[in-house]
């Protein structure tokens, strides 16, 4: 059964910690969705690249801003000093990243079409997201179906990890020490899946799921770099969590580089849907669904 995402709610540390105190002092917890994590390799699991290295070629692009970029969003962190402390009282929203030449960070960029399904691909090295001064690290996680993301905690004190898709399996998972982390995947693609603590209402990431490994988040640079295509016609999209969507026609030939630059306007898209979340039943100490809101 697929759980999903909905609302989006502050949970005292202490009670949350209260309802979850199963969960600590334990280094590892179990997966929450998709695969056992650690598991070897199952009957028939794809091993090797499909693409033949001698007859790909690449996509390198750039995103860019137009116009005037906003000034980043101040984040109050008094609420945890430790964190506060951590960015000299300077945090700010990393939304909207944009370096003094108009390049754009945070940009998730995928192959959207034109791929041959038959094309069966390695889910590829564990990701990991971590949770340091307040901030998940980092902000765009890119992930193809099945490969194992790594969740960890940085901090001293309780974070919540509370993911939120629409079409994979939700999970809202505690983790109150330092040096926890847990294992989980995802079982289909989704564009994105949002990320919050609950503990700490200024935290949220985004992951990107695909059922390839051509995928990239754009650097502070706003570069990004897709290798080892097969020769072919293909869509690009790129997302924004504030701007939304651009897509671009691209064609790759073998032992060359297409290049590509998306552009955004500053207009603000729409809000990325959710489906329902679990959130914490401190007088029964379990995790219950509420159903679906639209947030950003």
């Amino acid at each position: 059964m697929v759980e999903k995402r909905g609302m989006r709610g502050l949970v005292a540390p202490s009670l949350l910690a209260l309802a979850l105190t199963a969960a600590c002092g334990k280094k590892e917890e179990a997966p929450a969705a998709g695969a056992d994590a650690g598991a070897a390799p199952a009957a028939g699991a794809v091993t090797a690249n499909p693409v033949d290295a001698a007859t790909a070629g690449n996509v390198h692009g750039m995103v860019k801003f137009t116009g005037t970029a906003p000034k980043p969003t101040p984040i109050d962190m008094s609420d945890e000093p430790t964190c506060q402390t951590a960015h000299g009282g300077k945090a700010v929203k990393q939304d909207v990243v944009v370096d003094g030449s108009g390049n754009l960070a945070n940009v998730f960029v995928y192959v959207k079409s034109g791929l041959d399904p038959a094309l069966k691909f390695p889910a590829g090295e564990p990701a990991e997201l971590d949770q340091q001064g307040c901030e998940y690290s980092p902000h765009i996680v890119a992930l193809s179906v099945g490969q194992t993301l790594k969740v960890k905690n940085g901090d001293t004190f309780l974070h919540n990890i509370n993911a939120t898709p629409t079409t994979n399996r939700g999970f809202n998972r505690s983790q109150p020490n330092q040096g926890m982390e847990f294992e989980t995947s995802f079982t289909a693609p989704e564009v994105m899946i949002p990320v919050r603590c609950d503990v700490h209402g200024w935290m949220s990431a985004y992951i990107g799921v695909t059922d390839n490994p051509y995928h990239a988040v754009s650097g502070t640079d706003g570069s990004f770099t897709l290798d080892r295509l097969p020769p072919g016609k293909y869509t690009l999209e790129a997302w924004h969590e504030v701007y939304g969507t651009a897509t671009q026609d691209v064609t790759v030939e073998t032992g060359k580089t297409a290049e590509v630059t998306f552009s955004f306007d500053g207009k603000k898209a729409a809000l990325v849907p959710t489906g329902p979340t679990l959130v914490v039943d401190h007088h029964a100490g379990t995790l219950r669904r509420v159903e679906a809101v639209t947030q950003q």
